[in-house]
């Protein structure tokens, strides 16, 4: 092999990555304005500025382009949930506590749109709703240990149960986070941090102050 075939290969590797990074930018675009069903390789392919041809040279369907997609967004989700959910001490006020959490995740959700869009839509396929469902438990668990810190008497089953309703109102939230954009979207970050807090704060509330009277009868 030649010093310029050895030097080649690198660089069509490089394009190769290139022309992928575009292609799924493409399809976050089409699956976010048209939804998964309704999209086609035709318009992921006339949204990147390439022939169908081009596209199927790197995908052979939009389910592939899909999983694709999902793949990459739940590796960088993980990364950034570890990073959210880190163990919490119990001092830290419950506002700065939600308020970080809720900004990590609006922030991922509003950088990728199409995250939502895919994984919550009817179709989502197969073998990313089972990786999404195993996302899901990890994401739980990571929540109801945030929960636990400020909880740290509560049954296991009432931790789970605030989790999973955390959860559902940060989802009902994000819906409506997304479909809005500048300073009203901001003003509905601010409404889905204050529901949180409203929420979880009787139950912090009522359990330090189980602990303040519990060590002060301790002799």
């Amino acid at each position: 092999m030649s010093v310029d075939q050895e030097k080649a290969g690198p660089r069509r590797q490089a394009r190769g990555e290139r022309r992928i990074a575009q292609l799924l930018e493409a399809a976050a675009n089409v699956f976010c304005t048209t939804g998964y069903t309704a999209s086609s390789t035709n318009a992921i392919a006339r949204e990147a500025g390439v022939s169908p041809g081009t596209l199927y040279q790197f995908f052979p369907n939009k389910e592939a382009i899909a999983i694709e997609l999902g793949d990459r967004l739940m590796h960088e989700m993980r990364d950034m949930y570890g990073e959210a959910l880190a163990p919490v001490d119990p001092s830290t006020p419950l506002e700065e506590a939600v308020g970080a959490v809720v900004d990590r995740f609006t922030a991922f959700n509003c950088r990728h749109p199409v995250f939502f869009a895919l994984m919550h839509g009817p179709d989502i396929p197969g073998r990313l709703a089972e990786d999404h469902d195993a996302l899901h438990a990890n994401l739980l668990a990571g929540i109801e240990a945030v929960i636990a810190a400020f909880l740290p008497d509560a049954p296991a089953a009432d931790v789970a149960r605030t989790a999973r309703l955390c959860l559902g109102l940060y989802k009902a939230g994000l819906e409506l986070v997304l479909s809005h954009e500048g300073a009203e979207r901001e003003a509905y970050v601010r409404e889905l941090k204050n529901v949180l807090i409203r929420y979880l704060a009787p139950m912090v509330a009522e359990s330090r102050a189980t602990a303040d009277l519990t060590t002060t009868r301790t002799p």
